[in-house]
């Protein structure tokens, strides 16, 4: 898709960084249509042919950093939509808190902003039925909501990005539901089997995802002059 603006990375550093993004989003194992839709789309957007070889790849965090360079604030960017990315369905786990470590410590940034983010790590259940069956990973345990200071660090920081590139933009706007999903129950014959919370109930940050993709959408819309008619 063209676009009239022009990014300040190049089209190796949007890879790469859409490369993290996507690495992160399945370190948990999960790879759904949704997310082989989601790259399939970016692959076409980069224009790139070997798609197989470079978003399909998972990028190691020293590779990452190499390629996004030594400046601080793309790094930090870099950062801020990856902790966006882990915390979109309501549940940062283990493998992603260690990941964003890894790609923190690559990319020779500590922030300390990332430490509030903790608070919202969840655990597994060891007490849960499935825990004691072989082959079976025990159900994540959300805890309970962190007082709104120790977050404010964290969602000032995230509030701090500028979307500079299109692409980027495009992603948040896919990956981030335009609308808090209404709280539902799953039923099986009848029977209520699970209750499921509005997203916003579940994600303690969900007021930064809607900002920045917000952001994403104004930019597209304002500098890049695109219809973003597909993502409302």
């Amino acid at each position: 898709m063209a676009s009239v603006a022009k990014s300040p990375y190049t089209k190796e550093q949007i890879s790469a960084w859409l490369r993290g993004l996507l690495t992160l989003a399945w370190c948990d194992g999960n790879y759904d249509p949704q997310e082989q839709k989601l790259i399939a789309d970016l692959t076409k957007d980069l224009a790139i042919d070997d798609e197989e070889a470079v978003l399909y790849k998972s990028i190691e965090p020293e590779e990452l950093a190499d390629i996004l360079g030594h400046d601080p604030n793309t790094g930090e960017n870099f950062l801020r939509t990856a902790v966006l990315v882990a915390i979109a369905d309501g549940i940062y786990s283990a493998s992603e808190a260690e990941l964003l470590h890894r790609y923190s410590e690559a990319l020779g940034l500590k922030i300390e902003a990332l430490e509030s983010l903790e608070h919202t790590l969840c655990e597994p259940d060891g007490d849960h039925p499935e825990a004691q069956e072989i082959g079976n990973a025990a159900p994540l345990v959300s805890p309970p909501h962190p007082h709104p200071d120790l977050l404010h660090p964290l969602k000032d920081w995230l509030d701090g990005m500028d979307i500079q590139d299109p692409s980027l933009a495009r992603f948040i706007c896919k990956m981030v539901p335009p609308q808090c999903p209404f709280e539902r129950d799953i039923k099986l014959f009848g029977h209520k089997v699970v209750h499921i919370p509005p997203l916003c109930k579940l994600n303690p940050l969900y007021e930064q995802l809607v900002g920045l993709r917000f952001r994403a959408l104004c930019y597209l819309a304002d500098e890049c002059k695109e219809d973003i008619s597909e993502f409302t």
